[in-house]
């Protein structure tokens, strides 16, 4: 795993809480809504990613291929992702490993690489729609 248990933990409980209603705005940020697969409740994950071209977004797995949002979407077949002011419909979850970090920028690729991050979740979009600042 990239980042250890520990940032993950501390993440979760006070960084998030503070920067998440800032990832929809910000480049290279988004949050990932989607719904437990046992509780049916409705999460938001901060995330990092990318447009592509084609309607493709990557989010860099910068805890791993083994969490519970990513399991999530990959059981859903999809999610919402809030990104650049839009709300956008994530379909076709496909996860794929690249050493190269090719699909991101170079200075991210540069970061990620340093991290040991080499895992990303590739989706297709729908129809964006806009937000609201309020991140609804």
């Amino acid at each position: 795993m990239p980042i250890p248990d520990q940032m993950r933990q501390f993440n979760k409980v006070a960084l998030n809480k503070v920067t998440k209603p800032l990832f929809p705005w910000l480049p290279g940020l988004g949050v990932v809504v989607h719904r437990g697969r046992r509780s049916g409740k409705l999460y938001r994950t901060p995330v990092n990613v990318f447009p592509r071209p084609g309607g493709r977004y990557v989010v860099a797995l910068t805890y791993g291929p083994d969490t519970d949002w990513l399991k999530n979407v990959l059981a859903a077949g999809g999610c919402e992702l809030l990104t650049g002011g839009k709300q956008i419909e994530l379909t076709a979850p496909r996860l794929f490993h690249d050493e190269t970090r090719q699909e991101i920028r170079v200075l991210e690729r540069l970061v990620l690489g340093l991290l040991g991050v080499y895992d990303f979740l590739e989706l297709r979009a729908l129809v964006p729609r806009r937000i609201s600042p309020s991140g609804v």
